[in-house]
């Protein structure tokens, strides 16, 4: 054999060397070696083993067996077991078997867990007590502040709650709440397991919390005021309710409780719970008043038929929830044999207990009610507090509302609510007439004062202020033109245009999309815009358009920019995307949106303070067991548009003050700014303006507030006018207001407004000439009017003559109003509550451009949001 196939055999010498290479097989050669890798080709071969090598390596490899447990893997399966207490990895198995765990392991883990476990719960139940009914659930009151501090009211804890034994708790009551709560109550021991374990998993991981699912746990759970959602408390409760479970009677356990639930109407207890409803003591509740308290216990915030906090807690609705929950219980009560089928059919319907009015009510007087809802609501979404932890008091909250401007603003609306509203005059007409209005403080976006209604002491739980669901009409219409201020329009080379811009005017003009064609209504013509007057305007100035409140050059417009970039501004102010109309429409562009009046004062804000906004505020300080707590604070101020533009919006709205719809508010004798808006058959009627240091905002609507549906009805002969408009009333509560709440300040202007964007005139919009006058005659259309043109001078409309309570009236006020083209009839009435500042914030993306002068500080504006003619 060649040299470079052969080398010679190595020395052989002693130590652990000589036993390494001793104990090497042979590769690929027995079971050996396919666990012991082969040696690298880079180093010397071994000799050519003899007879009886492989005998000789089997007696080297277990000579090194015994040299310690890190000789390789193979050597530990083949040798004898770990002497460890814990034989884990196993050391008498190879590969992966070593991480299987026998029985013995398996069974000696789960006996040991189960006996820490044991002696752990032995522990804790030894250590905790039983709860004490008499020191259980002691509400105490939450205290409202003014905004000067001093004391608004306290509401909670004012029930006194009396314990009552098992023998004046009504058999019916206790059937209720079993058969509704626990029905397995007289015979499980105190938990639910599966209940505690889903609760414990879901505070782990961060989920929802969960209560109690058990009477005796639920029972527990009401001994704990703060209601922190821990797995310490929880741990506690469980100890609690098993020691209960096996040590106390059911019928002691199950007083405890239904004398420390919360009811609802401030009721601890149900001796409270039974005068706070229906005026009587418990012993004397019947099945069917049983059977609503059991559904009240459900949640009272949403099962209380007062209403509660939140958007899903309205009258109405809670009404439904409460009738649809007493009726389970009462079927409930026969499916578990605790009332038999003759009993359950006694109550209908119509027998739903009637209620007696509130105690709660009672004490909220005027809009104490309002104001208290609208800061609870804000504290409650600033720092995740539940309503029933709300409920429980101990909060010191001071408020942002002033109590002067408040009474101001009631004092406003009563006044013209006295001199306007007859609903015994005139039952078809003047019923069911709604106010609202709020007010906001321009520099730092505070609520400094809302009107809600005629209060909760008249049984009005709906705040006007703070519901959506009415139109803006064309209070919406400055967005749309703030919107081609800053991003211009087709016909501008992206731009932006000034007001000085024109476009047709004409009644019944042909609307066209982006790509230039026209707008299709239903049955596939072109659609035809319709403005409230039937005056041949011709081609108008965005600026004369917005002093008219002409529909049609808007409803071109907001094709002609965009309707997402309007969204873009009206979000970008305040105003929340869900009260949005998400349909690129033309009446769009004309108030079919519905934000609150809160809102819309927020949003109006914006354009006072130059382009800079706040959200809106209702709260500054509060404080739980004399400890403040955080994030209430004033929000920081945001730049919402280029101060150019919002001071350009501010010009064209003080001119439609001046010379337009809402000349009534030159009253004020101050610099102002403001837009008028209603909306199709006269549903709604708006007004919203501002000072430099006030954006303000009112609504006038109709609905029965007891309708399930709140349908909005037509003002039309309310208060014996034959169309009422935002110039109207709604511009003369504002006046009032402003007036007195401006009192003794001095007048401060508005900045002026720069020259922005170019003129960049519709299509079709003739040369300019030197003449500014509008012509008698229409100017050339795409549609000729729809009847022969009025002369030019304005008309009344056919309205009487002023009345003496009509403050500031003007015959002579020009009136161009706006028809939307949809009917806003559909929209239904308030039915939902979003709090000023609790909810949203502008979504819209702020102005790329700025015009390096500096925006004041920013406000808030809220309102109403409603489409439709002014």
């Amino acid at each position: 054999m060649s040299e470079h196939r052969r080398k010679p055999p190595q020395p052989e010498g002693g130590g652990r060397a000589s036993a390494r290479r001793a104990a090497q097989p042979r590769p690929g050669r027995g079971a050996a070696a396919r666990d012991v890798p082969t040696a690298s080709h880079s180093g010397p071969y071994a000799p050519e083993p003899g007879q009886g090598s492989r005998a000789e390596t089997r007696r080297a490899a277990q000579r090194g067996s015994g040299r310690g447990r890190g000789s390789g893997a193979a050597t530990r399966g083949a040798g004898r077991p770990d002497k460890r207490l814990i034989n884990y990895p196993r050391s008498d198995r190879d590969g992966w078997k070593r991480f299987v765990p026998s029985w013995k392991f398996v069974a000696g883990t789960a006996l040991g867990f189960f006996a820490v476990i044991t002696a752990g719960a032995g522990i804790g139940i030894a250590m905790v007590g039983t709860p004490d009914p008499n020191k259980a659930a002691q509400a105490q009151n939450n205290v409202f502040y003014w905004a000067d501090g001093s004391q608004m009211v306290a509401t909670g804890g004012s029930m006194n709650r009396q314990i009552v034994p098992i023998s004046s708790i009504p058999r019916s009551m206790r059937d209720a709440v079993i058969s509704a709560e626990n029905e397995s109550f007289e015979t499980d021991k105190g938990v639910d397991p599966m209940g505690v374990a889903r609760a414990v998993w879901n505070m782990a991981t961060g989920g929802s919390t969960q209560g109690g699912s058990t009477i005796t746990q639920q029972y527990v759970k009401n001994t704990y005021l703060d209601s922190d959602q821990t797995l310490k408390r929880k741990a506690t409760e469980l100890f609690i309710a098993i020691k209960l479970g096996v040590y106390e009677e059911k019928d002691k356990v199950l007083e405890g409780y239904l004398n420390t639930a919360y009811y609802g109407r401030d009721a601890y207890g149900i001796q409270a719970a039974a005068r706070a409803y229906f005026g009587k003591d418990s012993q004397d509740l019947n099945p069917s008043e049983c059977a609503f308290l059991a559904a009240v216990l459900k949640g009272p915030n949403l099962y209380n038929p007062d209403g509660g906090i939140g958007a899903a807690a309205t009258p109405a609705l809670n009404e439904k929830r409460a009738r649809e929950r007493w009726s389970w219980v009462l079927d409930r009560e026969v499916e578990v044999g605790r009332m038999d089928k003759a009993a359950r059919a006694k109550f209908t319907d119509a027998d739903f207990p009637p209620r007696v009015e509130s105690e709660q009510a009672r004490g909220m007087t005027g809009q104490i009610g309002y104001l208290v809802d609208t800061a609870k609501a804000y504290v409650m979404k600033t720092k995740n507090i539940t309503p029933d932890q709300m409920a429980m008091g101990g909060y010191r909250i001071k408020t942002t509302f002033q109590k002067p401007r408040v009474d101001a603003l009631s004092k406003a609306v009563e006044d013209t609510r006295n001199g306007f509203i007859d609903e015994k005059g005139r039952p078809e007409t003047d019923t069911f007439v709604q106010f609202g209005a709020a007010s906001v403080d321009v520099k730092t976006g505070a609520l400094v004062a809302l009107y809600g209604g005629p209060g909760w002491d008249h049984k009005y739980f709906s705040n006007n202020a703070n519901s959506s669901g009415v139109p803006v009409g064309s209070t919406w219409k400055p967005y749309v033109l703030a919107a081609a201020m800053e991003y211009g329009t087709q016909n501008s080379k992206g731009k932006g245009i000034s007001a000085d811009s024109k476009y047709q005017a004409n009644d019944l003009t042909v609307i066209n999309n982006r790509e230039g064609k026209p707008l299709r209504d239903a049955s596939g013509a072109p659609f035809k815009q319709k403005n409230e007057s039937p005056t041949a305007f011709g081609y108008v100035t965005l600026n004369e358009a917005m002093e008219k409140s002409i529909n049609v050059p808007f409803a071109q417009l907001v094709f002609d920019v965009g309707h997402d970039k309007v969204r873009a501004v009206a979000k970008s102010t305040g105003i929340l995307e869900e009260s949005v109309n998400p349909n690129n429409d033309a009446s769009f562009a004309l108030g079919t949106s519905t934000p609150s009046a809160i809102r819309m004062a927020d949003s109006y804000a914006t354009f006072a303070a130059s382009g800079t906004h706040r959200e809106p505020f209702s709260v500054t300080e509060v404080e739980k067991d004399g400890e403040k707590l955080s994030g209430f604070e004033a929000p920081k101020d945001q730049r919402a548009m280029d101060s150019a533009v919002a001071d350009n919006i501010t010009k064209v709205l003080e001119n439609v003050v001046e010379n337009g719809t809402g000349k009534k508010v030159k009253k004020l004798g101050r610099p102002a700014a403001g837009k008028t808006g209603t909306t199709d058959e006269n549903k709604s009627a708006w007004f919203v303006g501002y000072t430099p240091e006030l954006s303000t905002s009112v609504v006038l609507f109709r609905t029965d507030p007891n309708s399930p549906d709140k349908k909005l009805i037509s003002m039309k002969g309310v208060g014996d006018i034959p169309s009422l408009h935002g110039g109207d009333i709604p511009a003369e509560i504002w006046t009032e207001y402003m007036g007195e709440a401006l009192k003794g300040l001095p007048v401060k202007q508005f900045p002026e407004a720069e020259d922005i964007g170019v003129t960049a005139d519709s299509a079709g919009a003739p040369s300019p000439t030197p003449s500014a006058v509008v012509p008698a005659s229409p100017s050339p259309s795409t549609l000729p009017p729809s009847s022969p043109p009025p002369s030019p001078s304005p008309s009344k409309g056919g309205r009487p003559s002023c009345p003496p309570w009509r403050l500031g009236c003007d015959p002579d006020t020009t009136r161009g109003t706006t028809n939307g083209g949809a009917n806003s009839g559909a929209n239904t009435g308030s039915t939902s509550g979003n709090t000023s500042g609790v909810i949203g914030g502008p979504s819209g993306s702020p102005s790329p451009t700025q015009s390096g002068r500096p925006g004041r500080p920013g406000g808030i504006t809220g309102g109403f949001d409603d489409s439709a003619p002014e």
